[in-house]
Parts: C-alpha cells; structure tokens; sequence
C-alpha cells in the first residue's frame, strides 16, 4: 500500500508522519487490496478549538475508493478519528463484498476477472436528459448556484471533456476532472 501524506498550512513533523503512517497502516491489514491511500492533514482558523485541525483520507481498494474526515483539537486525536471511521467504512465495504457472494475472493486480494453486479435493490429509477453547452468552470458555478443545486455537469470548454462542479462543506467548490482508467 502506498501511503501518500500531505500538509497544508502545517508543517509535518516526522513523530507526526510516523504516527499517521502507524494508525492507518493497520488497514492493510483488514483490506489487504489497498492500492493507493492518500492523507491530508491541515489546520483551520476556527473559533472552535475542538474543530481546528482536519485529517482526510482517501482509499483506493483496486477502484472502489472509500474517504473520511475528522477534525480534533490536536492531530493525533483527528487521525485516531479518521482510522476509526475508515476501520468502520472498510467493515461495511467487506460486509457488502459477503453479502453479494465475493467477500472471500475480494478480501483476499485475488480477482475473479467478473464484472461487479449491481445489488437488486439498488436500480435506476429516473433518466435525466438535457443539452449541455460548452462553458468555463466560472460560469458552471453560476449556472449550479442559479439552480440552488450542490453539483452541477457541464461540458468544460477549456479541456473539451465533461466535468463536475460542486460546493464543498467549507463553502468553496470544487472540479471534477474525469479521466479513463
């Protein structure tokens, strides 16, 4: 597993970084199919102590990516929160895996070359159609606000492919970019 930690507007120490990289490596343990997993540790300036420091976590398990984020009032108590929700999420992901028919091969790590089937309770019930037309990331913004949506597809005329806008929990957006895989 490849365990990628980045700071912003915080210095990581290396008691910091050792700390990290021993809570969250244990999942490995528990997912052994990790392929990627990617922290992001930084510090907010909020009134609330209890709320200053931020630890995100993304996990890439061969596509299926599972993501947290936990605040505290020091970064160690944040990253004891984010192991414990991505151990929860890592459960319900392997219970799922079980409950289909292929906990035992996709725990292991080991690939059946078949393509995941689709839960029959979960089912398409409404297709939604509309034009689209060439727009900046600015103007999606506009567009996504003047609906009073949280997303918005628009088709990117900067990279000429489809893209996503969305508003964030910190009230900034954020940009979808999809590439083929």
């Amino acid at each position: 597993m490849e365990l990628q930690i980045t700071g912003k507007n915080i210095e990581l120490t290396t008691e910091v970084r050792q700390y990290i990289e021993h809570k969250l490596g244990r999942l490995n343990r528990h997912l052994p199919n990790i392929t990627e997993s990617k922290v992001e540790i930084f510090e907010e300036k909020t009134k609330s102590p209890q709320q200053r420091f931020v630890v995100q976590m993304t996990v890439d398990s061969r596509g299926t990516l599972l993501r947290s984020e936990e605040r505290g009032e020091d970064l160690f108590s944040a990253a004891d929160r984010v192991a414990a929700t991505m151990n929860r999420q890592i459960e319900h992901f392997k219970g799922k895996l079980s409950r289909k028919g292929k906990g035992n091969s996709a725990v292991k790590g080991t690939s059946q070359g078949e393509a995941t089937e689709i839960p029959p309770y979960a089912k398409v019930v409404k297709v939604k159609r509309f034009t689209i037309k060439p727009m900046s990331a600015t103007e999606a913004i506009s567009q996504m606000e003047l609906l009073g949506h949280n997303f918005f597809l628009f088709f990117n005329a900067d990279s000429e492919q489809p893209n996503v806008v969305y508003r964030r929990k910190d009230g900034n957006y954020g940009l979808i970019e999809p590439e083929l895989g």
